[in-house]
């Protein structure tokens, strides 16, 4: 138990030295990944809005050369045309944009324009039957051509005249590359403009008070045991102020364990120093009853046996304390155990036999026998017996029965043993920490030490031990102790052994 305060900072030193580890980034920072993600959306969503936007200026880029030649038809359908000069007739052309100008007035088509006719055309655009579909990919597929492409752009029907241009895709390419550039710059100045006010927003809503609240784990696993670094809650109704409520309670709760460990420790310090010294006491008693035995007196005869069994039975719990220095009970060496005489020492070593007020019946039947380490059985009943006489001794009325029962029934291969007592029985805030250490005890000043004890040594049996529920005064404490299994070859061969 000694070892329980380097333990304690050593395991205070793990824990601040894991957080501390854990803490250090080995990436970018929040705040960077907040508003790289911010600008990436904005990115996002501009580009999704790009694609139909190239669409509709591929529509009104090709329709502009239709209005321009709509405008220029009127000049070339004249007969002062005839008179005008070629080079005037491909300046005019250059101008709208195009090739060659025809036009169709219902079944008639005639050549208004032309300059270099090209040898074929590579895709037809009928701009009355155009979609949205068709246009994006249109859009996309004169983007990605890396060689000129011809095309004829059929223009809408107008009082019964339809202008049909033969144009290169070049001057269009270069105009959508244009515009999808332009796009995208301002997409790009708009995510950063709206990057800047949301990564400000973010920063103090969440990355702050975040970083906050790491460093006040950091700070509190430095001295864990310090109520002072326990984080304030700031309030907040939002999760963050739910996080630090939920921190500052489990901050709370490990402080007052720790300090309860550390009592804890300092105690069993304080105990290992009293064991050694109670030892060497004892051993002093057990000779001089050694002697004592020597004498002829019949009642030294019949009581000194006890007494050296009893001082024995001391010495070896103080040197299991100490051998192992903590509270942690040896492993049981089980045999069979006559349980009526295990119960009479009990009786004896507490004086109930010979008591004023309180009674004490030992209810076992005949060669009753269970498996079990006699020693630990026999602090077992003696830590419950010595509660219920405690309890009972409380009380001066000498009108009150006072009573202790040990009782025991076999269920198959299960061992059942009773303690009854008479007494004022279990309060009802002790029964949800019945049996453990310092936190169990049943009456004033009391430890609780006892019914862990046997609550550990049970355990040990592979049993259970629990308070039985009853109407009416006193308290029952049941045990359950089973029989250890035996495997069936060496049973057969001790059979064989017998025969």
């Amino acid at each position: 138990m000694s070892e329980g305060r380097p333990l304690d900072g050593g395991a205070g030193a793990a824990a601040s030295a894991v957080i501390h580890s854990t803490a250090r980034r080995t990436g970018p920072s929040l705040s960077v990944k907040l508003i790289l993600l911010t600008v990436l959306f904005v990115m996002a969503t501009g580009i999704a809005g790009l694609v139909p936007s190239i669409a509709a200026f591929r529509l009104r880029f090709l329709e502009d050369r239709i209005a321009t030649a709509q405008a220029a038809s009127v000049l070339l359908d004249s007969d002062a045309w005839r008179d005008v000069s070629q080079a005037t007739q491909d300046e005019l052309l250059r101008s709208v944009g195009a090739t060659a100008i025809v036009l169709h007035t219902g079944p008639a088509t005639r050549l208004l324009a032309a300059a270099d006719m090209p040898q074929a055309v590579d895709g037809i655009v009928d701009l009355a039957s155009s979609n949205t579909l068709n246009s994006i990919g249109a859009a996309f597929e004169t983007i990605l051509a890396a060689e000129p492409r011809m095309l004829r752009v059929l223009g809408p029907v107008h009082e019964g005249a339809s202008l049909e241009l033969v144009i290169s895709d070049r001057p269009l390419r270069a105009a959508l590359l244009r515009f999808a550039g332009n796009i995208l710059i301002l997409s790009a100045a708009i995510s950063i403009i709206a990057a800047i006010p949301i990564f400000i927003s973010l920063q103090r809503l969440f990355v702050r008070p975040m970083r906050q609240l790491s460093a006040a784990i950091m700070r509190f696993a430095e001295d864990p045991e310090d109520k002072s670094r326990i984080i304030a809650p700031s309030g907040r109704a939002d999760e963050i102020g739910v996080a630090e409520t939920d921190l500052a309670a489990m901050q709370s709760q490990l402080s007052d364990m720790l300090a309860e460990k550390r009592h804890l420790a300092d105690l069993g310090l304080a105990v290992s120093k009293v064991n050694h010294d109670l030892r060497n006491l004892l051993a002093a008693a057990q000779l001089f009853s050694d002697r004592i035995a020597a004498l002829p007196d019949p009642a030294v005869q019949r009581f000194a046996p006890k007494l050296i069994v009893t001082l024995g039975r001391a010495i070896d719990y103080c040197q299991t304390t100490l051998a192992y220095g903590r509270a942690r009970e040896r492993e049981p060496a089980r045999r069979l155990v006559a349980l009526t005489r295990v119960a009479r020492d009990v009786v004896e070593v507490l004086g109930l036999d010979q008591h004023a007020t309180i009674g004490c019946a030992v209810e076992v039947p005949p060669g009753f026998e269970i498996d079990a380490d006699p020693d630990q059985l026999f602090r077992v009943l003696l830590n419950l017996c010595r509660n219920a006489m405690q309890a009972m001794e409380g009380d001066g009325d000498p009108a009150i029965i006072r009573r202790i029962a040990i009782e025991a029934e076999r269920q198959g291969t299960v061992a059942i043993l009773r303690v009854r007592d008479t007494g004022p029985g279990v309060p009802e805030r002790a029964k949800a920490s019945l049996f453990q250490a310092f936190q169990g005890g049943v009456r004033p000043g009391g430890t609780g030490l006892g019914l862990a004890i046997a609550a550990e040594i049970i355990r040990a049996h592979g049993g259970q031990i629990g308070l039985v529920e009853m109407v009416g005064p006193g308290a029952v404490f049941e045990i359950s102790i089973p029989d250890r299994p035996v495997a069936l070859d060496r049973a057969r061969h001790a059979r064989a052994q017998a025969s």
